[in-house]
């Protein structure tokens, strides 16, 4: 064979590095081949590479005739381990046919098992098996799989199929019935099939085998893993493998079962085995939630007061011997381990090992445990944490001592607190938040189709399901709370209603989801401030030792300033001075400045907010005394401030004297077409100057009544915005130092301070040798740069950046995380110019890329001093930091 098929299991060798390279041959395809090599019980099979997933779609769905030959080759492979052939009317091979990206997408992908079944072989499976009703159990499941995942068929026809045809028998559970009815649903099934496309079901092997592989690649592009791509930024052109392997069953009887199992909690990160299994059933019972899974263990089935016998009970040598491979694989991959297994008839199969998606408190336990345990580092636990899951940790949770009206419980799928509107569809729940409402999405139980509304929901609740259901596991790849298998929730999708036990709740009520106890309570609870303490500490402490560039926050009130410090902060990299004046107490004040005729008029206006600025930085610096704070001059357009309903209008009349027509008139003349390229910025200063001559001083005098106070002044960063000349930073920094010296003069004493600007504009980053001579200090205004780079508004680009993105025209959205390609080259130039005209410049970014991970990446890249985050970001900016350090080390 050539590189592009790899065979595993069944003595195959496994001796090809590309094999065991998860960007070839897939997580799942790495994973099986790694666990074949230590000897553990794998079904052989074979994986077709990622590379030809990326080949196939680029190049118009067509095999290659050298695929077919590879993959005719290393289907031998699997029918000569196992002695069947596919499609053997008197022995029959059947194989799964499942993806494989190189990153783990929880129901993403497509997967289609007991392909090889048709009319004969289904009876050589029952002959050979010695069960029909197992036999025909499997041959309802591959056509109802191969329609919906390979013929594109609603899944719904035949569900609604196999209800109608237990509740005729008085049946609850699939498992209650027969052969013969299995056999008379198959014949159902096959009759749906070709009333909805017009031609029989398959019955040729190789054509479903084909039609399996061409699914699985097709899935890719599917829409649902479009929005998980984007959502994880995982690029579109990694592409998935496929994955052929001859199939264990679960579903031969009560000797045989099938299960998902975690090696530790990872709602939790207690060192704990954890999971579920189902006794005589395929694995897309337990993973798609149409049966209630019974516990692994003894433990966890007495802790939740569960009936049904755990697998450590019912089946207690596969368990045993499933224990042992947990510690195995664990050992050996040095991280918690997503498995999945299948008991036929007494024999454990291994099917999957994957390192599983855990919260972002399991993950900081794991890490720490871990390094206790000596099975990793401090440097590996601090790279082994996604920044971004933090953000799980930095929001409120429910106040204990609140009320709380339950209304139900169900399983703690994913712990944490939300609240919001029922809604009972994906895309409801997309609308809904869009126009800003917080939503929980409502389902029987979810599929990858609901991505996209799981991801705008503040929180999932599921009638059915268990922990290792597709809810349960997305939602807590996702940091968002869940609740599965909710007792007495019934939901009436016609007439828009929600059933818990005796009281009817309709779309829009609202309900509050705990998801580490698993209840569902009615209204609002009240939430409570996160305590980060424990293993996150410990973690953020390692990271801080590790991490080179310092960590600010972008905040100009004293409560986010202190929410900032608590959370680790260094100093303050943006405070935007204009914020302050929207206030209502000065809004008039500011109106009468901007409207006045003279300027004798604008510093009348200017003297009334001189002592209100003062006090709003006074109040900032006595909470981060000590340390830098740069402050942005004003630098919106002045349109912003302007009234714009009649009653505005009115009492700014009153409070000046001058007539409505007067004020409308100079509204009128101060009017832009395109405002956020016009007067703004250092365009003020240089053209009202009295404007940042009052910010100046207020910023000074502030800082020498702190340090009087406390005997430590903060070090102000005056920075002057939208520079573009040299000439520009010239007259307004001459302008700062006047009026530092008049007040330092005034009070008797001084403080250090720097003068620098922000570098948003093209033209300043290319002069920025030129701007260096006047400033001490550049701060990348990147959310402006990016605009003024590309030419695209973060105001307006949200109704087309999505399909940017999804076809490849940006990798991301570039307001989210920097365009390294282009505005990161602007930054390296404008880094590199500076530094060469003046040593030790101080450098940093406080865009809102300073809180994404891969933009801090490219600042350690190009050596900035500092990133400067939205306060809730600023531990995950701190954690990025370390890992960017370790990366940049290796």
């Amino acid at each position: 064979m050539s590189n592009t098929v790899y065979t595993f299991g069944g003595n195959a060798p496994h001796t090809d590095a590309r094999q065991k390279d998860k960007t070839v041959t897939g997580g799942k395809g790495a994973n099986l081949a790694e666990m074949a090599s230590i000897g553990l019980p794998v079904p052989p099979g074979f994986t077709i590479t990622t590379e030809e997933s990326v080949r196939y779609l680029r190049e118009g769905a067509d095999f290659s005739d050298a695929l077919r030959a590879d993959v005719a080759t290393a289907l031998t492979h699997i029918e000569g381990a196992v002695g069947k052939s596919l499609g053997d009317a008197a022995d029959p091979l059947l194989v799964s046919v499942r993806s494989g990206a190189r990153v783990s997408m929880p129901g993403m992908m497509d997967t289609v098992l007991n392909l090889g079944l048709n009319d004969a072989t289904v009876e050589g499976l029952a002959k050979t098996s010695g069960d029909e009703r197992f036999a025909w159990d499997s041959y309802r499941r591959f056509i109802q799989m191969y329609s919906d995942v390979v013929l594109g068929l609603d899944h719904g026809l035949f569900e609604e199929a196999l209800e109608i045809a237990k509740e005729d028998q008085g049946f609850y559970a699939d498992t209650e019935m027969s052969a013969d009815d299995w056999r008379k649903l198959v014949a159902e099934f096959k009759a749906l099939v070709e009333q909805e496309q017009g031609k029989p079901f398959p019955q040729d092997v190789t054509e479903q085998l084909w039609g399996a592989i061409a699914a699985v690649f097709d899935s890719w592009d599917s829409d649902r893993a479009k929005v998980y791509r984007r959502l994880n930024d995982i690029p579109a052109d990694w592409g998935t493998a496929v994955n052929v392997q001859a199939m264990v069953f679960g579903n031969m009887g009560e000797t045989s079962a099938t299960g998902v199992a975690f090696t530790r909690d990872p709602a939790t990160g207690e060192r704990a085995y954890y999971g579920e299994y189902l006794i005589n059933a395929q694995g897309e019972d337990v993973v798609a939630g149409i049966r209630t899974p019974q516990y692994l263990t003894l433990a966890a089935r007495e802790a939740a007061g569960a009936k049904p016998l755990s697998m450590e009970e019912a089946m207690p040598d596969a368990y045993h011997e499933l224990a042992r491979v947990f510690d195995l694989l664990e050992a050996h991959y040095r991280d918690m381990q997503d498995i999945e297994f299948t008991v036929e008839r007494g024999k454990l199969w291994m099917l999957q090992t994957r390192s599983g998606k855990r919260t972002a408190k399991a993950a900081l336990k794991m890490a720490v445990d871990m390094v206790g345990e000596d099975l990793i580092d401090k440097r590996e636990a601090v790279r082994r944490v996604d920044p971004m899951a933090l953000d799980q940790l930095l929001h409120p949770t429910l106040d204990p001592t609140a009320p709380r009206n339950v209304l139900t419980t169900g399983l703690p799928a994913s712990p944490g607190a939300a609240a919001g509107k029922i809604v009972l569809d994906a895309d409801t729940a997309e609308q809904w938040a869009g126009r800003g409402d917080k939503v929980v999405l409502v389902r029987v139980e979810t599929s990858p189709e609901d991505i996209h509304g799981m991801h705008a929901a503040q929180g999932i609740l599921t009638a059915r399901g268990g922990m290792t259901s597709h809810a349960a596991v997305v939602a807590r790849g996702m940091g968002r709370p869940c609740v599965s298998g909710a007792n007495g929730v019934s939901i009436d999708r016609d007439a828009r209603t929600l059933r818990i036990g005796s009281m009817e709740l309709k779309e829009g009520d609202e309900i509050t989801l705990d998801g580490a106890k698993g209840e569902v309570m009615l209204g609002i609870v009240p939430t409570v401030e996160p305590e980060l303490v424990g293993d996150f500490g410990t973690l953020m402490e390692w990271a801080d030792d590790l991490r080179r560039m310092r960590v600010r926050t972008n905040a100009e009130t004293p409560a986010d300033c202190k929410m900032a410090r608590q959370f680790g902060a260094e100093g303050i990299g943006l405070c935007r001075t204009e914020h302050m004046f929207f206030d209502a107490s000065r809004i008039s004040a500011v109106r009468q400045m901007i409207l006045a005729d003279d300027e004798a008029g604008r510093r009348r206006a200017l003297e009334q907010l001189l002592p209100e600025q003062r006090a709003d930085f006074t109040a900032i610096f006595e909470v981060m005394t000590g340390l830098p704070c740069t402050i942005r001059l004003l630098d919106p357009p002045l349109h912003e401030f302007l009234p714009t309903r009649d009653d505005e209008f009115a009492d700014l009349a009153d409070a000046t004297g001058l007539g409505v027509d007067h004020l409308k008139r100079r509204a009128d003349e101060l009017h832009e077409f395109n405002p956020m390229l016009g007067h703004r910025g250092c365009r003020l200063g240089i053209t009202y100057p009295e404007i940042y001559e009052m910010q100046a001083r207020a910023i000074f005098e502030a800082a020498c009544d702190v340090q009087a106070a406390s005997g430590e002044a903060p070090l102000p960063e005056i920075m002057v915005p939208l520079v573009a000349t040299r000439k520009e930073l010239a007259i307004l920094r001459a302008l700062v130092e006047r009026v530092a010296d008049e007040v330092f003069a005034e009070k008797g004493t001084n403080v250090a301070y720097l003068v620098g600007t922000m570098i948003e504009l093209p033209r300043a980053a290319l002069m920025a040798g030129e701007i260096a001579h006047e400033g001490a200090f550049f701060s990348f205004g990147t959310n402006d740069l990016t605009q003024t780079t590309l030419g695209v508004s973060r105001d307006d680009s949200a109704r087309f950046l999505a399909p940017y993105v999804d076809q490849g025209i940006f990798p991301r959205d570039p307001f989210v995380s920097l365009d390294v390609d282009g505005v990161g080259q602007l930054v390296e130039i404008a880094a590199e110019r500076g530094r060469a005209t003046r040593e030790g410049i101080k450098l940093g970014i406080c865009g809102e890329h300073g809180g994404d991970p891969a933009s801090i990446a490219f600042c350690e890249k190009v050596g900035l001093d500092y990133v400067s985050a939205s306060p809730y970001r600023v531990p995950i900016a701190r954690l990025a930091a370390a890992q960017s350090a370790l990366s940049s080390g290796e």
